[in-house]
């Protein structure tokens, strides 16, 4: 493995890229069904009344079925949407349509509520590559979360959505990567 961070980040990214392409899809079922039935869990342990929530790209973790039963109970979920100049914007998502973001990533439709809207939430959940027994987040390269991480007051706890596989013993880190509370897989929640 090279000694450059940034490179063994990479390698990794790819080779997790694409054993999530490669899932087959009866495992994808199953993991759905683990993802939302631990996410729901979270969320009755914390208390959280709104949370922050990504909608998952057709490889990822797939949070929809989360996020339909979170706001179907009344919790106020806000979504990112990625600009230009590397922050988050937020949305409620009120016009329930669907928007195609940067990078390929998907938000609902929806007023934008600037950077500072991520503030007010009880629970962050945030995608990841891989996260490990430190809590370290292996990202995938563009910063977002950690910027928006390493710039809140007081952040709520923060929870990483992987899959079992990429719960791992050791990520590369660099300075700026920003470490998680927790990690949600289909078969476990993990506090560190």
């Amino acid at each position: 493995m090279p000694d450059d961070p940034d490179v063994q980040k990479r390698i990794l990214r790819a080779e997790l890229r694409e054993r999530r392409q490669v899932m087959p899809p009866h495992e994808r079922e199953s993991a759905t069904e683990g993802f939302t039935a631990r996410l729901q869990e979270l969320v009755g342990s914390t208390g959280a009344e709104s949370l922050s929530c990504y909608l998952s790209m057709p490889t990822e973790p797939n949070t929809r079925p989360f996020v339909n039963w979170a706001e179907a109970r009344g919790i106020r979920v806000l979504f990112p949407v990625t600009r230009e100049d590397g922050l988050l914007d937020w949305t409620v998502g009120e016009d329930e349509t669907e928007e195609l973001g940067l990078f390929g990533t998907s938000h609902p439709g929806g007023e934008l509520l600037g950077p500072m809207a991520i503030n007010d939430v009880d629970l962050i959940l945030v995608p990841a590559a891989a996260v490990d027994a430190t809590g370290m987040r292996l990202g995938w390269g563009r910063g977002y979360f950690d910027k928006t991480l390493g710039s809140m007051g007081k952040c709520p706890p923060v929870y990483a959505v992987v899959f079992d596989s990429e719960f791992v013993e050791r990520v590369p880190r660099e300075v700026h990567d920003q470490p998680v509370n927790g990690v949600v897989t289909p078969t476990r929640i993990i506090a560190f």
